[in-house]
């Protein structure tokens, strides 16, 4: 420990007396002998106040200045005392002779089981005074090596508990300093707290009742009113007091808000306050601010619902579990002083719960008996609110044995849920912000479909682990004529909202002009004219492929993008598609070509953003090597592969960007799976095309489908020999899961779904094929249109 310069450097013996309900002594330590005189044997039974002439000595002191300190002494020896205590007092010493010794004191009610009601820890003050006399009093008790104290580690263990005024840190401090070194000693400092809650204890009475006594031997001297010691001491007390509190304060305000998530917020509030500042702190909050909701202006009312979020208490296990369960919600009257507190927004104080408060209370909880949990004890409600909107409150109650709450509680309380308010405002911003985040995101991300034409599709998304939940990275896929299949990948640069809004555009733009059958160089070159238009600040990657099933071949494009792994089936090899590389989606001005890659069935195509192969401070070329690794492992399923390469990548070196991974199996399309006729733009090609789709799908062993597709493929041809204006017909039938049937022709104009009464002849043709249908579209093509249905083959009979 180390000194403030006046005082001893060292350790100073303090004397430990523990007094019994009845005021007699049963313990005397070596320390109180030295002391005070006495033998253990001689002490141990007898009245306190044999031992310690606390109320002789201070009514012989002519002076007359500790006698108001002695008290507060006197009080606790009395068993008047329910509260810790501080102070100094001149004892007298000398059975008679006049001696008189300064000691300085500290007296702490005991709150345990046992029949011990009061510690006593006395120090001769003597023993601090420095060379110039001068006196330390930045004291604390403590304890040292070579006790004599029997049962003194079954004290310590109990400390927390017969300490109320202590915190649980200071209380371990000192239980580890019994437990390792021993007996009691006063330590002096100038860089610990005195453990004692000065404003507890040396109370302002004292020191008025000295103040007055001072004055008035003055004025009956006809002297002016002097400044001793008493007003030195006031102002020490004073600058303790305060000095206390913020320090608490600053405590508190470091032990919450570590973490955004608003339930550990509240576990924080709660825990910082118990048992240092209170016994029992309830947390309520508004219903909409647990569920990350907003809620109306101005106070709330009567109705307003309030959730129990959490119950912290010295009592025993379980006590308040049963009677307040957390998560419990409920409105509170407008005559109870939580309702004034959360319509007012200030503190309220309640010194004591009297029995008809603790009914009025109880009242409230249906079922369920709470008087015992509650009267005659002090409570304290303090509201927890941010920019003047109250969020929730605190309900805090104190025992018996300890003081009641007084009105710099009730400032402390205040700036407590103040800062508290703060600290829960801000996370149940970011929470909301994280739902809003988490929403927007979902909404723009495609659920995709994970069978397609002659391909399986699996996808992976993970929001950057240090930028929050919006991105500008997205994946699609896009069913395309022809049984083809589009695959994008794509990664706006930056962050936030202003990213994602970009990604949802660019994203709606692709699926746009993918339908139209667009080849993926002029796609991408059409969506670097729209960033253009969109803002100069718009910049984005985009790797672009369609596939086509039946002719086995990828056709793809790239526009800054890092390049896709390809894996062949035939002897597991990965590797890198070289593409040329293009410019970034939004530079402007820059040519795009396209590279067309022949595939076999088992093979799989593997495109990804940046972020899961970059990482700070290494070559990209590291990870696209480790993706490339990663990819070739062989797995169970399309969700196992993607799983593997996350884990072989996810977490080099801390990811922090977003990642969006698309996996794509391309299984082909066997020629002998895929029809095709073409048909006459006239009405007898209408009969044909049924028969020959009827004769197909039999062949396919698709008899118990074959009449509704004839049905449907009867009224697509029929529209596209009615409405275009010439040209061949195109009739196609794809087997692939599913059956897939298509109709091009060469009107660009696409069908709709019309109303069509009891007597019109037209307009129900599209009505049948939606409600037979599993699905059914159409889309623009360069030469005009094409118009899909596709049906379920029944299934195989267990």
């Amino acid at each position: 420990m180390h000194g403030t310069g006046k005082a001893p450097q060292g350790r100073v013996p303090l004397a430990v007396v523990v007094v019994d309900r009845t005021g007699r002594v049963s313990h005397w330590s070596t320390g109180a002998r030295r002391l005070f005189g006495p033998a253990r044997e001689q002490a141990v039974g007898r009245p306190v106040t044999d031992l310690l002439p606390v109320s002789g000595a201070l009514r012989a002191e002519p002076e007359g200045i500790w006698e108001g300190l002695g008290d507060d002494l006197e009080a606790s020896l009395g068993g008047q005392g329910g509260y810790p205590t501080a102070g100094r007092a001149r004892l007298d010493m000398s059975g008679g002779t006049g001696e008189r010794v300064d000691v300085l004191w500290w007296a702490y009610p005991l709150v345990g089981p046992g029949p011990e009601r009061l510690l006593v820890l006395a120090a001769d003050a003597r023993d601090l005074a420095g060379a110039d006399g001068a006196e330390e009093r930045r004291i604390a008790p403590g304890f040292a090596l070579h006790t004599d104290f029997p049962g003194a580690d079954e004290l310590a263990r109990g400390l927390p508990e017969i300490l109320p005024s202590m915190s649980v840190g200071e209380s371990a401090r000192i239980v580890a300093q019994v437990l390792e070194l021993g007996y009691p000693v006063a330590e002096f400092s100038s860089h610990e707290r005195v453990p004692v809650t000065v404003d507890w204890g040396v109370s302002r009475r004292t020191v008025r009742k000295a103040r007055r006594a001072e004055a008035a031997r003055a004025a009956a001297a006809g002297l002016p009113s002097p400044r001793g010691p008493i007003d030195d001491l006031a102002e020490d007390l004073e600058y303790a007091a305060v000095r206390e509190r913020l320090e608490f304060l600053n405590e508190v305000s470091g032990r919450i808000g570590t973490s955004l998530d608003l339930s550990r917020t509240i576990v924080e509030v709660s825990r910082a306050v118990v048992p240092r500042f209170t016994d029992v702190a309830g947390t309520y909050l508004r219903e909409q601010v647990v569920a990350g909701e907003g809620f109306p202006e101005g106070p709330p009312d009567d109705t307003t619902l309030w959730h129990r979020v959490a119950v912290e208490h010295t009592d025993e296990p379980g006590r308040w579990d049963d009677v307040v369960p957390v998560g419990e919600s409920m409105p509170f009257p407008a005559h109870t002083p939580f309702f004034q507190c959360m319509t007012s927004g200030e503190p309220v104080l309640v010194p004591y719960i009297s029995r008809e408060m603790g009914d009025a209370i109880a009242a409230q909880f249906e079922k369920r008996d709470i008087r015992p949990l509650i009267t005659h004890r002090s409570m304290l409600v303090v509201p927890l609110k941010a920019r003047d909107v109250v969020l929730g409150f605190m309900i805090l109650l104190r025992h018996q044995e300890r003081p009641v709450f007084n009105d710099m509680d009730r400032v402390t309380g205040a700036e407590l849920a103040a800062r508290a308010g703060l600290v829960l405002d801000n996370a149940r911003m970011y929470t909301y912000q994280e739902a809003v985040a988490e929403t927007l995101q979902d909404s723009m991300l495609p659920h995709i479909e994970p069978h397609m034409a002659g391909c399986d599709i699996a996808t992976r998304y993970l929001p950057g682990t240090l930028l929050g939940r919006v991105g500008g990275d997205w994946f699609d896929s896009v069913k395309l004529p022809g049984a083809r299949t589009a695959l994008v990948v794509g990664d706006v640069m930056g962050h936030g909202l202003n990213s994602a809004a970009m990604m949802g555009q660019l994203r709606t733009a692709v699926q746009t002009m993918s339908g139209i059958g667009l080849p993926p160089a002029q796609l991408l070159r059409n969506l670097d004219d729209l960033a253009q238009r969109l803002g100069e600040h718009y910049l984005a990657t985009c790797l672009y492929a369609v596939y086509d099933p039946i002719a086995g071949e990828l056709h793809l494009a790239n526009a800054g993008h890092i390049p896709p792994v390809i894996v062949r089936a035939a002897d597991g090899r990965s590797a890198l598609l070289e593409l040329p590389t293009g410019a970034p989606i939004g530079v402007g001005g820059v040519a795009f070509e396209s590279l067309r890659v022949p595939v076999a069935p088992g093979d799989r195509l593997v495109m990804c953003t940046d972020g899961l192969v970059e990482v700070r401070g290494e070559d990209i070329g590291v990870g696209l090597a480790t993706l490339c690794e990663s990819a070739a492992h062989p797995a169970a399923s399309m969700d196992d592969a993607c799983d593997a390469i996350i884990r072989a990548l996810g977490v080099r070196g801390g990811r922090k960007d977003d990642v969006a991974l698309l996996m794509v199996r391309m299984g082909g399309i066997e020629d002998g799976d895929v029809a095709h006729w073409e048909l006459a733009p006239e009405p007898r090609e209408v009969p044909r095309a049924r028969a020959l789709a009827r004769r197909r799908l039999v062949d396919w062993g698709l008899s118990d489908i074959e009449y509704t597709a004839g049905l449907l493929v009867t009224e697509l041809v029929t529209n596209a020999v009615r409405h275009a204006p010439g040209g061949p017909v195109q009739l196609r039938l794809v087997r692939s899961g599913t059956l897939l049937c298509e109709v091009e022709d060469t009107e660009h104009t696409l069908p709709t779904l019309l109303g069509a009464g009891p007597g019109d002849q037209l307009g129900r043709g599209l009505r049948v094929v939606a409600r037979l249908a599993r699905a059914w579209g159409a889309s623009r093509t360069c030469t005009g249109k094409t118009v899909w249905f596709e049906l379920a083959p029944p299934r195989a009979p267990s």
